[in-house]
């Protein structure tokens, strides 16, 4: 059996090292600023919610607490064991091996779709999106939160480390397809050091890490995002 379903693009970070990107899902947004963000658009309270690239399924258990059923979906087939036995206490969670492309949910059952640093950038992931405006219903929301490019240090290193990333074709793309945006002023904030430098080293190529770690003092770093949604 592969490890992974059928057409998922492998992620260079916590597909390698889920025990460091759970530190940085520990650190990133200590205020809750995108969900509350994208609470003001379409509130999960009550609703049946799909996670779209939910790794270990660390945001399942808050969206658990308030959402009537939550879904998780993702390609890593370990990483969908870790999440499963994160959640196996909660009754209202599901998580299946399968991809943005080939959700295993029916047409118009979905209130709330999230995917988060889930590599869903642009140009490309055009199945995706047709999934969603399948098994989203109407009244409900899609919701997409990356890193933004064009914004800060953070922004400067991620440039660095992926060239042929073209901030402008992405923000055209979005813009084709209709949905709006919101930046969004993020930190990550860390207890030890060393867990902030080995965030950083999987986030960027060897160099760029380097240099980010020698511009970066203290425990905190800002993380500027951007927050793409769309209603149905």
């Amino acid at each position: 059996m592969p490890r992974f379903a059928k057409g998922a693009i492998p992620s260079p970070n916590i597909w390698n090292t889920p025990q460091t990107y759970e530190l940085e899902n520990r650190a990133v947004d200590p205020e809750g600023r995108a969900e509350a963000a994208m609470a003001a658009v379409r509130s999960w309270t009550g609703a049946t919610v799909l996670d779209i690239g939910c790794g270990t399924g660390y945001h399942l258990p808050a969206m658990a607490a308030t959402a009537a059923r939550v879904i998780g979906v993702e390609p890593h087939e370990d990483l969908v064991r870790l999440a499963r036995r994160r959640c196996h206490a909660l009754r209202n969670v599901e998580i299946h091996t399968a991809t943005a492309q080939a959700l295993p949910v029916p047409d118009a059952s979905v209130d709330v779709a999230v995917a988060r640093w889930a590599y869903f950038f642009g140009p490309g992931c055009e199945p995706g999106l047709a999934e969603l405006s399948r098994v989203t219903r109407r009244g409900g929301a899609a919701f997409v939160i990356d890193i933004d490019p064009t914004r800060g240090a953070f922004g400067r290193w991620f440039s660095q480390s992926i060239p042929a990333y073209s901030a402008k074709a992405v923000e055209s793309f979005w813009n084709r397809q209709g949905w709006q945006v919101e930046k969004l002023d993020l930190r990550m904030c860390f207890e030890r050091r060393a867990d902030l430098e080995a965030v950083l080293r999987i986030e960027f190529t060897p160099p760029v890490a380097d240099l980010a770690i020698a511009e970066t003092p203290g425990l905190e770093i800002a993380y500027p995002n951007l927050l793409r949604w769309r209603r149905f």
